[in-house]
């Protein structure tokens, strides 16, 4: 995981209150996050006549310091406050702004609006009206940005409590915090920028970012770059998007064990018909992927893969056979459910979609990518990652791509979690490069170009 760091509100205000203790005042802070903001934005923006939106909290504290600095670069400003500042601090932000500040009810439109409402203290809706003149606002400007989060989205979960509009522009000020990356709050952002305020923040939770991998070396060959064994299942055609997907994303060797032989498999996918489960006791295995194209009478071949010793990548039908065993440890396996897989897999649980992950990995004691409009990624130990892959993926293959993907990570020796966040990212690249319209094919077209972006 080499992505931006991810706090909670509660992490990122405890973060904050270390740093007041160790001696840096919360006015100066402030200003570190109203100037941050005023530079990106005029950086995106340009000169566009402004209205900084003000709420009373301290992001609203954040907007009077936007206003008064992109003021002073010659920007006409208008600021609208919802309520007079309810903090101290942020009542001398607002002193140290000197034009006019008219009531949010009062307000007309700019060609830039900046949404200094609410930030990552929202907990509950906004009120109607204040909800209605925000919409109209922003759907009267040509430039939308929020500042921290956008007003209406909560912090930690990607929940929306009241209408969000849609923004060019999401500042947010040391980390990104999790609903930046997590639906349906993600789809809202626009661009992030993420603007050093200089606090010490640490945390087990992540982007999910491009991987640094390494070039086969002079001493390389098949087996020591991974060798990815993928068992058949009765819909041979995923089995082989998932075996092509494994060569092109750098597995070494690929063998694809199928009861007989498939048409149409490209020269760099070994073929072994007949038993799919011949060759499991070859120590060279770096992965074992099953559960591509896997559905009725496959309860041999899963009580073989989870008996094979191999790291095991479990995909589809697989989780559909742990599902109806109840089958709780996997330890040291990668699994890779969609939503529906996820719950039948461990039930209802409670919390955002990275506390549901971190649970089912504690519970399973493996590594857990869970799938979707948003994807997270969770380890048995806490590590956490997130990524908001593009929506066309959402596209028939694209799956059992991801499993082949990580697999041959898997294969090349890298830990079950690193192998995951890095096959996820892959397979967003390869995405992104494909572009709408994909298919599967298309996508996995694309896994040596993102393949080389990493090395």
């Amino acid at each position: 995981m080499t992505g931006r760091t991810i706090l909670t509100a509660a992490e990122m205000r405890a973060a904050e209150e270390a740093a007041i203790a160790a001696g840096t005042p919360v006015e100066e802070l402030m200003e570190r996050a109203g100037k941050a903001a005023a530079e990106a934005i005029w950086r995106f923006a340009g000169p566009l006549p402004a209205l900084v939106l003000c709420g009373p909290g301290n992001n609203g504290g954040d907007g009077y310091v936007i206003a008064r600095e992109l003021a002073a670069r010659g920007v006409h400003v208008r600021v609208a406050a919802l309520a007079e500042p309810r903090t101290p601090v942020a009542a001398a932000a607002c002193a140290s702004w000197s034009g006019p500040i008219e009531a949010l009810a009062d307000a007309g439109p700019a060609m830039l609006l900046i949404d200094a409402l609410f930030g990552t203290g929202l907990g509950r809706p906004l009120e109607d009206e204040t909800s209605r003149i925000l919409g109209r606002l922003a759907e009267q400007a040509a430039v939308r940005v929020a500042v921290d989060l956008p007003s209406g989205a909560a912090a930690d979960d990607g929940a929306i409590l009241s209408p969000v509009p849609d923004y060019d522009l999401t500042i947010t000020f040391q980390t990104l915090k999790p609903s930046h990356l997590l639906q349906p709050a993600a789809r809202h952002m626009g661009r992030l920028v993420v603007a050093d305020i200089g606090i010490e923040a640490a945390s087990q939770l992540g982007e999910i970012g491009r991987p640094k991998l390494m070039a086969p070396g002079p001493d390389a060959h098949k087996f020591s770059r991974g060798l990815v064994t993928v068992i058949a299942g009765g819909m041979a055609g995923a089995s082989v998007l998932a075996a092509e997907a494994a060569a092109k994303a750098g597995a070494g060797a690929v063998r694809l064990q199928a009861k007989s032989f498939v048409p149409g498999v490209s020269a760099a996918v070994i073929q072994i018909p007949g038993d799919p489960l011949a060759r499991l006791d070859d120590s060279r295995i770096g992965a074992l992927l099953l559960g591509p194209g896997l559905v009725e009478d496959a309860e041999g071949l899963l009580d073989a893969a989870l008996g094979a010793g191999p790291r095991l990548v479990l995909d589809a039908g697989a989780l559909r056979l742990l599902a109806q065993r109840r089958m709780d440890r996997v330890e040291d396996a990668i699994l890779t459910p969609h939503e529906g897989e996820f719950t039948a897999l461990f039930g209802t649980l409670a919390g955002s979609k990275v506390e549901r992950a971190r649970a089912a990995a504690v519970r399973s004691g493996a590594v857990i990518v869970y799938k979707g409009p948003d994807t997270v990624v969770a380890a048995p130990d806490g590590r956490a990652a997130i990524a908001t892959p593009p929506h066309w993926l959402a596209s028939a293959g694209t799956g059992d791509v991801l499993a082949g993907t990580i697999a041959a990570l898997r294969a090349g020796g890298r830990e079950a979690f690193e192998a995951a966040c890095a096959g996820v990212w892959l397979h967003r690249r390869a995405a992104e490069l494909a572009g709408p319209g994909l298919i599967a094919d298309d996508l996995v077209a694309q896994l040596q170009p993102a393949l080389t972006e990493c090395l």
